[in-house]
């Protein structure tokens, strides 16, 4: 399964290298990903595979949410299956 992560909030050092590690940490791959700083905020979009996942898609994203709150930013995750549905139309 595919996912879509997003990452948003002030840019800092370490955020790539907190998320990176996290998925590193649980056999996440990561497929695409394209950041950008504008002004003083961070934005990340990543495609990630979730195959070979350790962690289910619900302790990830728990997981995600906690990584975020440490490092002060807002992370999401999303399967692809219903971020296409939702964008369809």
């Amino acid at each position: 399964m595919k996912a879509i992560v997003t990452v948003i909030g002030k840019d800092k050092p370490g955020i790539i290298a907190g998320v990176c590690t996290l998925f590193a940490q649980s056999e996440v791959n990561i497929l695409d990903i394209s950041q950008t700083v504008m002004q003083d905020f961070f934005t990340m979009s990543m495609l990630v595979d979730l195959t070979k996942a350790t962690l289910s898609f619900t302790d990830l994203s728990d997981a995600l949410t906690a990584k975020g709150e440490e490092m002060g930013v807002n992370i999401r995750i999303q399967r692809e299956d219903i971020f296409d549905l939702m964008h369809r139309i």
